[in-house]
């Protein structure tokens, strides 16, 4: 069976996709690669790879045995390897393209017009509204919108998707079988329902080591034709994925906020490096013009709603930096009751809401 022949290259220990795509380079597909001798093999990636490609290999066999009974566990289960013209092509830019991609849900997704959008599991309030408000109107154009299933921004984007109906995909750092964060459990099944997929070049039953998001993370950057980072403190995991985005050649974009924000300052720092500035959905749209005719045919807004009405003064004391309600009431010099109840209306409208340290932060 071909998916065996490939499951035996890809969980011998030591070979790697680089020796992989040389061995099928020469010798063709995986079956071809396993019927050569040692001799022949370690010509073209040494003799210790070539040993261990064909010495029996008990936790090989129980791997392989492991992935081909999940392979017949259900319809929307598959194996995408690089001979498979499902295989996502953008993937292919990468100098260590996985050889074998895990798959729940539809691999068609993987090859549409799609935009990445990453940032900080530990989101702010207003950074998980953006990411929400660009997926839920980058989605209704028709875009796939692409993610990594984290906490917090990550999450955002892939639940705006899903609001507009539109698929998403997520690139996970722990093997196809499990979800990580386990709260997400919910959300990983949404994304599959819903025509999207959830994609992993980790073995079944890998574990979330922080060693796999950076793996995963240069799957993310090559998949999109571009990349947007909402929110990201000044080390962060997006960083990385953003600069393996611009080494692939695709576009990077970037939402500024406060200096006063821990989280905006890697945002920031990506802008002073040539990442676009964006405020709107067609900030986005403008480095692609295939996808400004697409948005046209699609109809919709691509202006993402950051401001409201001036019939709301009120929000001029709020501004958008956080603030207590002690220092809203100091500047308005109206009651706590007026500012309690104001409060909790915008919270009920999602303009504004109440931060883990009690401040409020406008929204929009």
């Amino acid at each position: 069976m071909q998916a065996q022949a490939w499951l035996h290259l890809t969980a011998t220990p030591g070979v790697g996709p680089s020796a992989i795509r040389k061995l099928l380079g020469v010798f063709g597909p995986p079956e071809k690669v396993l019927d050569q001798s040692a001799q022949v093999l370690g010509m073209v990636v040494g003799a210790e790879r070539a040993q261990a490609l064909l010495t029996a290999n008990p936790d090989r066999d129980t791997a392989c045995e492991r992935a081909l009974a999940w392979l017949a566990g259900g319809e929307q289960r598959s194996l995408l390897t690089l001979d498979n013209p499902a295989y996502p092509s953008r993937l292919l830019d990468l100098a260590d393209p996985p050889s074998l991609l895990y798959l729940l849900g539809d691999p068609s997704c993987l090859s549409t017009p799609s935009i990445a959008i990453v940032g900080s599991r530990q989101a702010s309030a207003a950074g998980l509204a953006h990411a929400t408000q660009f997926a839920n109107q980058l989605s209704a154009i028709g875009l796939t919108i692409l993610s990594g299933l984290a906490r917090g921004i990550d999450g955002a984007a892939h639940q705006g998707a899903l609001d507009q109906g539109g698929p998403t995909v997520a690139f996970i750092g722990t093997g196809i079988d499990r979800v990580y964060p386990a709260q997400h459990h919910a959300l990983a099944r949404s994304i599959v329902a819903r025509g999207g997929a959830i994609a992993s070049e980790l073995p079944l039953g890998t574990p979330p080591q922080p060693s796999n998001f950076p793996r995963r993370n240069r799957l993310i950057a090559a998949a999109a034709l571009g990349i947007l980072v909402v929110e990201a403190a000044a080390q962060s995991g997006s960083l990385i994925t953003a600069r393996q985005a611009a080494d692939l050649g695709r576009e990077v974009f970037a939402i500024p906020g406060s200096i006063h924000s821990a989280l905006a300052r890697g945002c920031h720092a990506l802008l002073r490096q040539g990442a676009k500035l964006v405020e709107t959905t067609d900030d986005v749209l403008a480095e692609f013009p295939q996808l400004v005719a697409l948005a046209a045919r699609a109809d919709v807004s691509t202006t993402v709603s950051t401001t409201l009405s001036s019939s709301e003064p009120a929000l001029k004391h709020m501004g958008w930096e956080p603030a207590a309600i002690d220092t809203l009431i100091e500047r308005s010099g109206e009651s706590a009751a007026n500012w309690s109840i104001r409060l909790l209306g915008w919270e009920l409208d999602g303009v504004a809401a109440r931060l883990d340290d009690g401040r409020w932060q406008r929204l929009r």
